[in-house]
């Protein structure tokens, strides 16, 4: 039992064990920037003995950190008496500490929060500067961060992609034009929509049942995917068997030939229908418009329109494209 009037061996004693009990890293330098103190936690974590680093400079055991944010900051406390609290952000790890040998033989430092210190002046060291750097090892909960980052992505990701196919629902359609509207606007750059519906389609599902139509909607929605390439269009599934292209800074003559090439690649795929009088394959008609949008321009507009020429080219013929605001009869495709 510690008593009242405690000697200072006993004191000194007290401290020593909690130093060597502290489960974060404490080094203490002098006015030279010179090791005077490293308790067992840095000794675990950096391999070094207390012993083989006492007296030594901080820069010859640390030649990697001269100059750096810590070194600058070690400078601040001794000769402005500053404390700093180096950036996790910029610095994960700074020091060459390892959670144990295997890591230490793979290079995987802990990630750190670094603190610089001064220390103020005590009777026993009245004319003595000193900083304390104070480790802490923050690995874990890094690493639930980032657990909770990942995590935060994949239900985003789940709320905003359609159950059956994959690809981006109508949520996600919508937030994504909304943003490409406004840059079409800012940018005054044209921005094309691509408005597609499978021919026939309640007919091929009442034929082929339920099943069957739902993977003729994947392979379909894979379809028009692959023939997007830029990372700003997207292909989304609008509602039933339609489907909705967004192309960002595309002109009329762009989204007329990216609608050919899905139409054409929805052919090619042979899906066999037998339950219509059309073509013997499932097919996809498409409505195309194009604006440069303006402050008197609105999203709805261009979503009608796409949906009008969709209406006329299903009701001419199908398997075809009606550019929204063209004169002329459904674009021809190739037989």
């Amino acid at each position: 039992m510690i008593v009242a009037n405690n000697t200072q061996e006993v004191q000194f004693a007290l401290l020593n064990n909690a130093l060597r009990a502290v489960r974060v890293g404490m080094i203490v330098l002098d006015a030279q920037e010179r090791i005077v103190l490293w308790n067992r936690w840095m000794e675990q974590h950096a391999f070094c003995t207390k012993q083989s680093v006492l007296g030594k400079s901080f820069v010859d055991l640390f030649p990697e950190l001269t100059n750096s944010r810590t070194h600058q900051a070690i400078k601040a406390a001794l000769q402005n008496n500053f404390a700093s609290l180096v950036s996790q952000t910029l610095n994960k790890a700074p020091f060459p500490l390892f959670a144990g040998a295997q890591e230490r033989q793979a290079g995987t430092r802990v990630q750190q929060a670094v603190q610089v210190m001064p220390i103020e002046p005590s009777p026993l060291l009245p004319l003595q500067k000193l900083c304390l750097i104070q480790i802490t090892d923050v690995s874990m909960a890094v690493a639930r961060e980032k657990q909770l980052r990942d995590l935060a992505l994949e239900l985003k990701a789940q709320v905003f992609a359609d159950g059956l196919t994959g690809i981006p629902n109508r949520r996600r359609c919508n937030e994504h034009l909304e943003e490409e509207f406004r840059r079409a606007k800012r940018t005054a750059s044209p921005l094309s929509l691509i408005m597609i519906d499978v021919d026939l389609f309640k007919d091929y599902n009442d034929n082929y049942g339920h099943q069957k139509g739902d993977e003729c909607l994947i392979l379909v929605a894979a379809a028009l995917t692959r023939i997007l390439r830029r990372p700003g269009d997207l292909v989304a599934r609008y509602g039933g068997e339609e489907f909705i292209a967004i192309l960002p800074n595309t002109d009329r003559e762009g989204a007329l030939a990216l609608a050919e090439r899905m139409r054409s690649e929805v052919e090619s795929m042979a899906i066999e229908r037998a339950d219509s009088n059309g073509s013997r394959y499932v097919t996809i008609s498409l409505g195309v418009i194009t604006e440069i949008p303006t402050h008197n321009s609105a999203i709805s507009h261009m979503i009608g329109g796409a949906d009008h020429a969709l209406y006329q080219a299903k009701h001419q013929g199908r398997n075809c494209i009606v550019v929204h605001g063209s004169k002329s009869a459904p674009v021809p495709t190739a037989a």
